[in-house]
């Protein structure tokens, strides 16, 4: 059990570590630097990459596992709905951001990397700056049957939600300069605040 567990962290952090490396600004430098339409490429080349290397993750969940508690009807609907709810606002953020770029197909035609991005302050990004971080945490931890295994993965997926905030605020500082500044300084980064909006 403990192996297995082992290699379950270790399954996440090597995720997270690629993750980590293809989004690195050192490795876009280079890219851009060594391979001809690095940036028409890169951004669906990332998406496929993430997808892909997590698909075993679904079959090291259900292995050597142990549920630790299971929320009863009718409790578990009210957790269901709300995973439900949380999956349909993910679904609403991406549309709301510009999803051909989010994907990687506004690239393809012809929008160079973080030049056909947009700022986005309405709609969900009117109340917190990362609903996608947000919405993915929330459907995480709304699971009305949690297991070892799906509490050890939701906890680094969690913390990894957190600091890919924190990285991504950088690059979004660096894009739109002082408009986004002003949003930093209006909008909460990943959890609403009762405080009102000026946007």
């Amino acid at each position: 059990m403990v192996d297995f567990l082992l290699l379950l962290v270790l399954f996440v952090l090597i995720y997270i570590g690629l993750h980590s490396l293809l989004a690195a600004n050192a490795l876009k430098a280079w890219g851009r630097a060594h391979l001809p339409g690095f940036d028409r490429w890169y951004r669906l080349f990332y998406n496929a990459v993430a997808i892909l290397t997590l698909l075993p993750l679904p079959s090291l969940l259900n292995l050597s596992d142990r549920t630790l508690y299971t929320v009863p009807a009718p409790w578990a609907w009210l957790l269901w709905a709300g995973q439900g709810l949380s999956a349909l606002a993910l679904l609403l953020s991406v549309l709301q951001a510009n999803p051909t770029y989010f994907v990687g197909l506004a690239q393809l035609a012809g929008d160079p990397e973080e030049k056909g991005d947009r700022l986005v302050i309405n709609g969900f990004y009117r109340y917190v700056r990362h609903p996608l971080y947000l919405f993915s945490i929330l459907f995480l931890w709304l699971s009305p049957v949690m297991t070892l295994n799906r509490l050890i993965v939701y906890g680094l997926a969690t913390l990894y939600f957190y600091v890919g905030s924190l990285h991504e605020e950088r690059r979004l500082a660096r894009t739109f300069g002082q408009a986004y500044r002003d949003y930093q300084q209006a909008v909460p980064r990943l959890f609403p605040s009762l405080r009102r909006s000026n946007f």
